[in-house]
C-alpha cells in the first residue's frame, strides 16, 4: 500500500541536521578490507580439500572479486588481477589437458609464477602433475571442491563479501525488537543499558551492549558483539551480568540487521521533539542512512515501552499504513461533515 501524503502539520522542530553521520564513509567509494584466514579454517569452512599448502599457514584476502584464468593458461597476462582467489574448473582442467607436455609446463609455471592467494579447483578436478609442481616451485595453496564452479563462486563470493565488509565499532546498544533491530545511541550513562535490560525481561532479545560492531553488506547493515563482550551488560550499582546466562539463550542473539536507530537524549523544555510520529531525521552509517527517532529522557518516562512502540511504529511504516493519514483523513471526513 503506498504512502499518503500527511495533511496534518506537524509542530516546527529544532534545528538540525537532518543527516547525521557518525563516521566520514563515503559511499561513493566502497574500499574493502584485508584480512589474513588460516588456510586450514579457510578450507574447513568452505567445505575445501587441501591439495598442496607448503609453508603457508594463512590466505591473505584483499578482494571480494573472483578471478576464472582462463585466458592466462593462454599467456595473456595484461590486466590480470592477481589479488584475486583464481578458480579452475573443467573448461581450464580440459584446456590443459590438451596441450602439449612443454606447453602446459610452460602455462603452469607462468601463472603460478604470479602471487595470487590461492587456487581453487572445482567439481572434484585433480591438478595436473605440471600444474602442482609449479604450485611446489612457487610455494602456493592449491585446494579442492566438490562443487560445480557456478555453484562455488557463488558461495565464495557471498563469504569474501562478509569477510571483507567494511566495518565500525560505536557506542550503543543494538536489540531484536519484534524482528526489527534498533539500534540505540546517546551519551554515557543515559540509561541505554536498563532499557536493555528492562526489553529483556520484556522477551525481546539483546544482540550487543556498550558496544556494536557494525558491518556493511551491500546495502544492509549488520550488526553484533565484540567477541570479548558478547553476553554481558553493565548495569550501574550491580556491576556487570551475563545475560544469556540469568535469562537463558532465547534473550540473546549474535547478530542482526539494523533497521531503524534510536537516540535517547537528556528533556529540554525549550526543544520541539516529533510529536506526530512522522521523523524526516536520517542518520548515516558507513554510508547508508537509517531513519533516526530522537527520544527525549526524564523521570517516569518508560523507554521499554516507547522503544517497543518505535518497533512496532517501523514496521506498520514498512507496511505502508501510517496513524497520521489514518487521522489526517478523520479530520478531512469531520471538515466535510
Amino acid at each position: 500500500m503506498p504512502k499518503k501524503k500527511s495533511a496534518v502539520k506537524e509542530p516546527e522542530k529544532k534545528a538540525v541536521d537532518k543527516d547525521m553521520c557518525v563516521d566520514d564513509f563515503d559511499a561513493s567509494e566502497i574500499e574493502e578490507a584485508e584480512k589474513d584466514v588460516d588456510a586450514v579454517e579457510f578450507a574447513k569452512r568452505m567445505e575445501l580439500e587441501i591439495v598442496y599448502c607448503g609453508e603457508n599457514k594463512t590466505i591473505h584476502f584483499s578482494t571480494f572479486n573472483v578471478s576464472r584464468p582462463g585466458l592466462q593458461l593462454a599467456g595473456y597476462y595484461k590486466h590480470f588481477s592477481a589479488e584475486r582467489v583464481q578458480v579452475i574448473g573443467e573448461m581450464e582442467t580440459t584446456y590443459l589437458s590438451q596441450m602439449t607436455y612443454q606447453a602446459r609446463k610452460t602455462a603452469c609455471e607462468m601463472f603460478m609464477k604470479q602471487p595470487i592467494p590461492c587456487l581453487i579447483l572445482t567439481s572434484a578436478e585433480s591438478p595436473c602433475e605440471e600444474l602442482l609442481n609449479a604450485a611446489k616451485k612457487y610455494d602456493r595453496i592449491v585446494l579442492r571442491s566438490k562443487l560445480r564452479t557456478t555453484m562455488f563462486v557463488n558461495n565464495l563470493s557471498l563469504y569474501l563479501n562478509e569477510l571483507l565488509a567494511p566495518s565500525r565499532t560505536i557506542h550503543g546498544v543494538l536489540m531484536d525488537l519484534y524482528g526489527v533491530g534498533v539500534l540505540v545511541m546517546g551519551e554515557s550513562g543515559i540509561g541505554k543499558s536498563e532499557t536493555a535490560l528492562e526489553l529483556v525481561q520484556r522477551g525481546h532479545r539483546l544482540v550487543a551492549d556498550d558496544a556494536v560492531t557494525i558491518t556493511r553488506i551491500g546495502d544492509r547493515l549488520e550488526g553484533t558483539c565484540p567477541d570479548v563482550i558478547r553476553y554481558f551488560m553493565e548495569v550501574r550499582g550491580i556491576g556487570i551480568i551475563d545475560v544469556k546466562a540469568m535469562y537463558g539463550a532465547g534473550a540473546v542473539q549474535r547478530e542482526k540487521t539494523i533497521d531503524m536507530v534510536v537516540r535517547l537524549e537528556e528533556w529540554n523544555d525549550a526543544a520541539q521533539y516529533t510529536r506526530l510520529g512522522t521523523p524526516d531525521e536520517k542518520i548515516s552509517i558507513l554510508g547508508i542512512k537509517k531513519p533516526l527517532y530522537v527520544v527525549p529522557v526524564k523521570p517516569g518516562r518508560n523507554l521499554a515501552v516507547i522503544l517497543e512502540t518505535a518497533a512496532r511504529t517501523h514496521r506498520l511504516n514498512d507496511l505502508g499504513f501510517s496513524a497520521v493519514d489514518e487521522l489526517s483523513d478523520r479530520l478531512k471526513i469531520g471538515k466535510e461533515q
